[in-house]
């Protein structure tokens, strides 16, 4: 008896173990703010009522892409997640889970996810689901120990998940969908510098190249990052100018703008992790919120 519940419980413990490498592999965490995009792109192009069954398929074609994608980059990036604190622990890294097992299940999360929205949705959807997956696995991620150029090129596939949102209810690209590509485009060289900042030692011990271009912690790196959060100003009235956003979310918009671009100057101010850190953050509430306030004002005008 006592013999059967330990094997149930080794079971058990086994296929927990197995989810957990899972999850990790395809980073559910990171992979639903990606989601989250796209379903924010989805409701601000809508028109009319909104298209339930097609808004469970972008989403779910896109969490199965950008898993797969997550996996590819964990794949690639096995030798490197060794050497950082930050990535020792996952599935490959720690050899709980073979390439072999890796690669399968990269290979049939993106095939699933790119056919799911190309052939429900429009194929331009599908078109940028695949172009996002094959840029984000197969170029920017080697790129990383190769050039700071990578950062520049991962922000491509980081900005077009709002687009495909966008696109599968609204049907087209329009200049509303390259408002928010461009926002989401810019928003992420402060966000990932930030990060970089704080992990610089880890992302040198694996000889990955994170940090601006031509800097390093230093005013050089810091400018830079004050240069986008800069370039975030004129982008949060760039709807209203376009006749596409009220005048009071825009106001709220820009005081967001200010806040991030304030927190950057701190930084160049102190070139401090502290400051880093508190920068990070800030990015994480940014770009929700700026869509959030995009979206009310769709729905209330």
């Amino acid at each position: 008896m006592n013999q059967n519940l330990n094997i149930t419980h080794s079971a058990s413990f086994g296929y927990k173990a197995k989810l957990r490498d899972f999850s990790q592999l395809i980073k559910v965490r990171l992979n639903l703010t990606v989601v989250f995009s796209t379903f924010i792109g989805f409701l601000l192009g809508m028109q009319g009522h909104v298209q339930w069954m097609d808004l469970l398929i972008v989403c779910a074609g896109g969490f199965l892409t950008v898993g797969a994608a997550n996996g590819i980059n964990q794949i690639i990036e096995r030798d490197s997640d060794k050497l950082m604190r930050r990535t020792e622990n996952r599935p490959l890294a720690q050899n709980r889970m073979g390439v072999t097992e890796a690669a399968i299940i990269s290979l049939v999360l993106g095939a699933a996810g790119v056919i799911l929205i190309a052939y429900f949705l429009t194929p331009l959807c599908g078109i940028l689901s695949f172009l996002s997956l094959i840029t984000y696995g197969f170029i920017y991620t080697p790129l990383k120990k190769v050039t700071p150029l990578a950062v520049y090129i991962g922000a491509f596939p980081g900005a077009v998940s709002p687009i495909i949102g966008y696109v599968a209810s609204h049907g087209h690209l329009d200049i509303l969908a390259l408002c928010l590509f461009i926002i989401q485009f810019a928003w992420q060289f402060p966000h990932f510098y930030s990060i970089a900042w704080l992990l610089d030692d880890d992302y040198k011990r694996a000889g990955l190249k994170m940090m601006p271009l031509f800097a390093q912690k230093d005013k050089a790196g810091a400018l830079q990052i004050v240069f986008f959060t800069g370039i975030l100003l004129p982008l949060s009235f760039l709807t209203y100018y376009l006749g596409i956003g009220s005048i009071w979310s825009n106001i709220i918009l820009e005081l967001c703008s200010l806040y991030f671009f304030y927190r950057s100057v701190m930084l160049l101010k102190d070139l401090s992790n502290t400051s880093a850190k508190g920068l990070m953050f800030t990015s994480f509430f940014y770009l929700p919120l700026v869509f959030v306030i995009m979206l009310i004002d769709k729905l209330i005008r």
